[in-house]
């Protein structure tokens, strides 16, 4: 069983103002009038302003009751947008004093440019061990900084269609982001499909993903202007994704999984990668979903087994895979099992 170091309330009520102001600037910033679009049973909201004769359309979410209430309230966000960024800077001091981990200075870069493209807004959501850090807010808890906590890449995820449906694109384009924070393109297979860039001297990678349903092959993402590996399993880990705050500056707002899609991903992931010869990322991935799965058991059993059960019901294969890996981990099976999922 993995200690749980929780953190103070201090800490927990100034994490939840720092997401709060941060989606408030997230849509103050944006220019023009609201206006709800329908496509099939999904509504999304965009700002709509002239630009010479032409209409210009910037995505601003899926339709929701807190999407509908900042909207309501456009024109104050806007007038306090000064007020809040002191505010912010504020909670971020104070989210250091109280020892919440802050993302180092290089992966915070990254995800600041491309927070400011328009990336995460876009729907852009990150994967793999960089999400997991970003749980600490979320969840409550102090994350270890051992070998389960440690990567150099970020790894972003986005649906296909909603790339395809989605009337708006990144601004600046991320190969020119990439381009001025000293980031290659890695060459592909595919000549001109880039989905991997590579930051010379530091290592850092940053990768593009997308949800493939059989054939795991290079697709195209046009709202982040990129290309990206299919990967089967992700549509499970990136639906309903949440906000969380980079603790980077005066706080970075940006998209990652809910952590109980996460946890149960990492059980499927596990047990793939002992096919690509992956042991020592394959335990990573266990750690991951075991620190998850303890935490979650205890302040959010219905989350948990509500993605559990979920997965499960999917079909053998998937059933397979967290079987398999469960057998590894029996701590976390009798806690899936005393859930009742």
């Amino acid at each position: 069983m993995i200690g749980m170091t929780p953190l103070s309330s201090i800490a927990m009520s100034a994490y939840t103002d720092l997401v709060r102001l941060l989606k408030d600037d997230a849509l103050s910033g944006v220019e023009g009038k609201p206006t709800l679009k329908e496509r099939g049973d999904k509504a999304y909201w965009y700002a709509a302003r002239r630009v010479g004769t032409e209409m210009q359309f910037t995505y601003i979410g899926e339709d929701s009751d807190e999407t509908r209430a900042r909207i309501d309230r456009i024109e104050e966000l806007r007038a306090t947008a000064k007020d809040r960024q002191a505010e912010r800077s504020r909670l971020v001091r104070l989210l250091r004093a109280e020892g919440m981990t802050p993302t180092d200075r290089a992966t915070g870069s990254i995800l600041s440019a491309m927070a400011a493209a328009g990336t995460f807004r876009l729907g852009g959501t990150i994967v793999g061990t960089n999400a997991f850090r970003l749980y600490e807010g979320e969840l409550g808890i102090r994350l270890p900084l051992g070998g389960m906590a440690n990567t150099g890449d970020i790894d972003i995820a986005q649906f296909e269609k909603l790339s395809v449906a989605l009337q708006d694109q990144v601004d600046p384009g991320l190969a020119e982001t990439f381009s001025a924070l000293k980031f290659d393109p890695l060459p592909a297979l595919d000549q001109g499909r880039t989905w991997r860039w590579a930051q010379g001297g530091s290592g850092q990678l940053v990768e593009f993903l997308t949800p493939a349903f059989g054939d795991e092959t290079i697709r195209d993402l046009p709202a982040l202007g990129v290309n990206a590996q299919g990967l089967n399993y992700l549509n499970f880990l990136i639906a309903e994704p949440i906000h969380t705050a980079a603790i980077y500056r005066s706080g970075v707002l940006v998209q990652v999984p809910r952590p109980e899609r996460y946890a149960v991903h990492k059980l499927i992931i596990a047990d793939r990668r002992r096919d690509w010869a992956g042991s020592l990322k394959s335990a990573k991935d266990r750690e991951q979903a075991a620190f998850l799965i303890e935490a979650m058991a205890e302040d959010r059993p219905d989350d948990l087994a509500r993605a559990y059960a979920t997965a499960m019901e999917v079909g053998p294969r998937w059933r397979e895979h967290i079987g398999n890996s469960l057998k590894r981990m029996p701590d976390t099976r009798g806690m899936l099992d005393s859930l009742g999922a």
